[in-house]
């Protein structure tokens, strides 16, 4: 009797023991699937330039625009202080094709919107070089007797109402600095004959962008301008810089 009952309880327990075994068991949970591996596009928006980055990368530009910016050669505008903005916008149009430029286009086409920002953030902390105004007096023409440089001067300041043409400061401000805001450039101190050669661009009707992204601003404005209006307004502008940034006298 009680050897039978010891059976039933020892039964028991091995039920209880393998019942907790199987219990116990536990599968392994499947693994979850990778994650997708995203690749981030050139074309990613562009945070604010590195100038340091940007130093290395502007190295091939220094063949034309010379290392610093201030480029030695008047076929090639001075790049020296120009907004990184400005550049930034000029370099995708000039990759895309809306600004035509096969050089400009090679050059361009390798950089991402970053490099570009970089670029400029780099050539935006140079100083520029300004020239020298022509002081020439004109021989002919209802600007007989004044100087080219002076004609450019009352042209740039004031405008010409009669011909519809606005004052050049009043977007690229009294010294040529620009305004980084709205990205008009920085054109004080720039190469006279880089100037005549967009300046007549633009009274042709040349337009940089296309679409949504064209800029018509300065094909209107020089629309009415004479050749010599723009070789005035070119030499002007070739010899303006704030007072502030030339070089300091030599001492006497």
């Amino acid at each position: 009797m009680t050897f039978t009952r010891l059976l039933g309880l020892t039964g028991a327990l091995l039920v209880t023991t393998a019942v907790a075994q199987q219990a116990a068991t536990v599968k392994p949970a499947a693994e979850p699937a990778p994650a997708p591996v995203v690749t981030l596009a050139d074309t990613k928006p562009a945070t604010f330039g590195d100038a340091k980055a940007g130093q290395t990368k502007a190295g091939s530009c220094a063949a034309c625009h010379s290392a610093d910016g201030n480029s030695t050669d008047a076929q090639y505008p001075k790049l020296a202080g120009q907004h990184e903005r400005y550049i930034w916008r000029q370099l995708k149009m000039f990759k895309s094709g809306e600004r035509e430029n096969p050089i400009m286009m090679g050059m361009a086409g390798a950089l991402t919107e970053q490099d570009m920002r970089d670029v400029g953030a780099y050539f935006a902390t140079q100083k520029i070089v300004a020239g020298v105004a022509d002081d020439t007096t004109i021989a002919t023409g209802p600007n007989q007797g004044k100087k080219f440089y002076q004609v450019g001067e009352r042209i740039y300041r004031g405008g010409n109402a009669a011909n519809g043409v606005p004052a050049c400061m009043a977007c690229h401000g009294p010294s040529g600095r620009g305004n980084p805001g709205p990205a008009y450039p920085m054109i004080g101190g720039q190469h006279a004959s880089y100037l005549v050669a967009k300046l007549q661009f633009f009274r042709g009707g040349g337009v940089w962008g296309k679409d949504s992204n064209a800029n018509t601003v300065m094909s209107g404005v020089a629309h009415n301008l004479s050749d010599e209006e723009i070789q005035s307004l070119a030499t002007y502008i070739e010899g303006l810089h704030n007072a502030a940034d030339a070089a300091p006298a030599e001492a006497k």
